[in-house]
């Protein structure tokens, strides 16, 4: 199989092939679009949702995202970009997205774990490589991901434009964590993903799913003893502070979608919808950039920050191997959960990304 990037136009066949299955072809858009301008132009008054606040990595994706889209179009279009809580839980957006309450939202595929079983394929831990722009391009150009498994969030209502990543994850706890044995009893948070429940049950942990605006509370009284996400989510959102260890573990990237309510989309002038695509594919560089310049920032000062200082564990390779090593089962469990399809997309991915790191 030769591993080679797709193109915008390519791209675009395969979505408008599986759109017009998903929508039944030229259905009216899903929002009507507010009064016309003074040259007698439509106009377009949208909503982004995210699941993050300002500062933090998809808040600032979808504000330049936002913005690109607005000069492009002259000022035609208006997006209205929401932190996390604007419009409920994780969970109430994606509803929202697929009832059409909102046009745009970045989500993270733990959040769709039971809605799309096929998703869960990025909670896999060492699946991906260490390298990170590595990462980016096969998220860019795979073909299991943007062919088959878009296909499974199209038959829900929710359209992927692009995967992409915010990072390596870590742990943090109220302990070490360095070996699969202090994971044993250990009380640790996750997103609502079944596959992400029995990753960490592989390790003897007692995974508890919670929304992360509850996480902060449930760290500092103990309820849960710790949680895994990027580093820059990590000091913006001051786990640090209530939590004594973080390791460097870079067991998983934090993969997200941005994605669009296919009616809505399918609606919209092809010349709307091709600067949607169009800003789609810039903001992939500037997503990773984003990202980078975070994660190393904050790094650094949780590093320095003696007011609370956290303890920084850089796992060894061959500690980093024996998690792995008890990962590799949760691959079997991920194939039961999900079937045929399953199995095809997890076959071409782990091919993919042979082919990447051998090229």
């Amino acid at each position: 199989m030769n591993f080679k990037k797709r193109s915008l136009f390519g791209s675009l066949a395969i979505a408008s092939s599986l759109l017009l299955a998903a929508c039944g072809g030229g259905d009216e858009a899903s929002t009507d679009p507010a009064d016309d301008d003074a040259t007698g132009e439509e106009t377009y008054e949208w909503r982004f949702a995210t699941e993050e606040w300002p500062g933090q990595v998809q808040y600032e994706y979808a504000q330049e995202f936002a913005d690109k889209l607005n000069e492009k179009s002259d000022g035609r279009i208006n997006i209205d970009v929401y932190e996390f809580g604007g419009l409920g839980s994780e969970v109430d957006q994606v509803e929202m997205l697929q009832t059409g309450g909102v046009e745009f939202g970045i989500i993270s595929p733990g959040f769709t774990g039971t809605l799309v079983p096929e998703g869960n394929i990025f909670a896999l831990q060492f699946l991906f490589p260490d390298d990170l722009e590595l990462n980016q391009q096969i998220l860019n150009e795979s073909e299991a991901l943007n062919t088959h498994l878009a296909e499974k969030y199209l038959e829900q209502d929710i359209m992927p434009l692009a995967f992409w990543h915010e990072g390596a994850m870590q742990w943090t706890g109220s302990s070490e964590l360095r070996t699969p044995e202090d994971f044993e009893g250990f009380q640790m948070r996750t997103q609502e993903s079944p596959l992400i429940l029995e990753s960490y049950r592989a390790y003897g942990a007692e995974p508890t799913p919670m929304s992360w605006d509850d996480l902060y509370l449930s760290l500092e009284q103990g309820i849960v003893d710790g949680q895994e996400n990027p580093i820059f989510f990590i000091e913006d959102a001051n786990f640090h502070e209530v939590q004594e260890h973080m390791t460097l573990s870079q067991h998983n990237i934090y993969v997200t979608m941005t994605t669009v309510n296919p009616t809505f989309f399918e609606g919209l002038p092809e010349d709307i919808q091709d600067m949607i695509l169009e800003t789609t594919e810039e903001m992939r560089d500037r997503g990773y950039e984003i990202q980078k310049e975070l994660n190393e920032e904050l790094l650094t000062v949780i590093e320095e920050d003696t007011d609370n200082p956290t303890e920084v564990i850089e796992l060894t390779e061959e500690e980093r191997d024996a998690f792995r090593q008890q990962a590799l089962p949760v691959r079997d469990f991920y194939v039961d959960e999900v079937g045929e399809d399953g199995q095809m997309i997890l076959d071409m991915l782990e091919a993919e990304i042979e082919e990447a790191l051998n090229e």
